[in-house]
């Protein structure tokens, strides 16, 4: 585990130590686009935060190389190198389509070679394994149209939703932590050493992720671009093809000593292969609804809209932060949701609190324009925007009346006492117009 610590923390000290420069970078080469209809953001913000973001994953893959137990993947697997090779081919063409533009086609063309650079190194699906009936070999066109899949939904699911200031890079963040946390458990609590890449390259990912997200959080300085997302979607990507195919269900029968305990074990592992729901679900969701959406309307599937996820939140009337926090927390629910199903599956305390999250997230969705306020006594460590501030005695506290008032007043920060006394006032001016006009009508009668 320390190695794995070490691992990620280097990847994340290099990415985010990089991220300054590379932004100076960005704005001298002038990778600042223009403002879109589809944009939120107010200001041109350069791109090219994935040139960090690969200069992060080159650091910790070259630092695990050069440690005791972890070097050991590079030399049994060439798993490593493949990565490596694919994820230099898809960080290529994302920086070309962040300074110049490329082609939707093209980009899809490109990340079937990516993912294709891939197989032919060696990281591939090459069975599938079924619990009680164990291994089912696939064949050689079999397994590379199933990896080249894998690869091209999961990028496209990462990249589509690249559209709020740290979205991208916190969800993925959060999946890798998840995967990171099952792979380990594969590896180590059932002595299954195939699954010891997936487990590098998870921690890698994090790494990428939480050095280039002080960088991005709302306000954002620079934004990833498509050399970003698409590389920590093959990233994840290759997570999933490495540890599929790779565990026996033998072996974790062998120790569980059920068949069925083995199956909801690797419920994980299934998922990632056949659609990557557990890990970025919410991403997945966004993906399959934009392409509906843009056909049903006669349009090509990579054609960009506003009707994504996070565009429909900010619609409702939910801020950016909390836009973002939102979807952090579905992706967080859904994908510890699953491993910890995996670990538990017969707790019903795990079922539970599952159905309760889900709860609150839904009262939160639903409840766009309310502020908590926390008690006095943790308001300093909490932002500025959740502490209370009280007026003169005998006066509400601000931001305790409603919206509808505090959209009334002039930058909605005066307090309710003074809209219901401006409001008296009104009142009494306008009862003394209608007095005087009454006594002009009686003077001409």
């Amino acid at each position: 585990m320390r190695e794995y610590l070490l691992t990620l923390c280097v990847t994340a000290a290099v990415t985010y130590l990089l991220t300054g420069p590379v932004r100076k970078f960005a704005i001298a080469a002038g990778a600042m686009p223009e403002i879109r209809a589809r944009d939120v953001h107010r200001e041109p913000t350069p791109r090219l935060g994935g040139i960090a973001m690969f200069g992060g994953l080159c650091a910790g893959l070259l630092a695990a190389s050069q440690l005791t137990n972890v070097g050991d993947v590079f030399r049994l697997s060439d798993e490593p190198r493949a990565l490596l090779a694919g994820a230099g081919l898809i960080w290529l063409l994302g920086v070309l389509d962040d300074k110049w533009g490329v082609d939707a086609l093209i980009k899809l063309g490109g990340q079937m070679i990516a993912a294709g650079v891939m197989v032919w190194q060696g990281l591939t699906i090459l069975w599938l394994p079924v619990p009680g009936v164990g291994n089912v070999a696939l064949t050689p066109l079999q397994g590379t149209l199933l990896t080249v899949a894998v690869v091209v939904v999961t990028i496209n699911a990462v990249n589509f939703v690249d559209g709020l200031d740290g979205l991208a890079s916190g969800m993925v963040g959060i999946a890798a932590a998840a995967f990171f946390m099952y792979a380990y458990r594969i590896w180590y609590g059932y002595g299954i050493e195939a699954a010891a890449p997936a487990t590098l390259f998870a921690a890698v990912l994090m790494g990428m992720c939480l050095g280039f997200l002080p960088h991005n959080m709302h306000p954002a300085r620079i934004f990833m671009g498509d050399s970003g997302s698409m590389l920590i979607g093959l990233v994840l990507a290759a997570g999933a093809v490495s540890i599929t195919g790779q565990v026996d269900p033998d072996v974790i029968t062998d120790t569980t000593g059920s068949v069925k305990t083995t199956v909801q074990t690797m419920v994980p592992v299934y998922m990632p292969v056949l659609l990557p729901l557990t890990i970025i679900a919410v991403p997945i969701a966004d993906l399959v609804l934009a392409v509906v959406r843009r056909t049903w309307r006669g349009q090509s599937p990579f054609a960009a809209d506003r009707g994504h996820l996070h565009h429909r939140l900010l619609e409702i009337g939910h801020s950016h932060s909390r836009a973002v926090l939102i979807m952090y927390f579905w992706s967080a629910l859904i994908a510890f949701g699953a491993v910890a199903f995996s670990v538990r599956s017969s707790s019903l305390v795990i079922v539970l609190a599952i159905v309760l999250l889900s709860a609150v997230g839904l009262v939160i969705l639903l409840l766009p324009r309310f502020t908590p306020r926390v008690p006095r006594w943790a308001q300093a460590v909490v932002p500025p925007r959740y502490r209370a501030r009280r007026g003169p005695v005998g006066e509400p506290e601000a931001g305790a009346e409603g919206p509808a008032e505090s959209a009334a007043k002039p930058g909605g920060r005066a307090n309710g006492a003074t809209s219901l006394r401006e409001h008296d006032r009104l009142a009494r001016r306008g009862g003394r117009r209608e007095d005087r006009a009454d006594s002009r009508v009686d003077s001409r009668s």
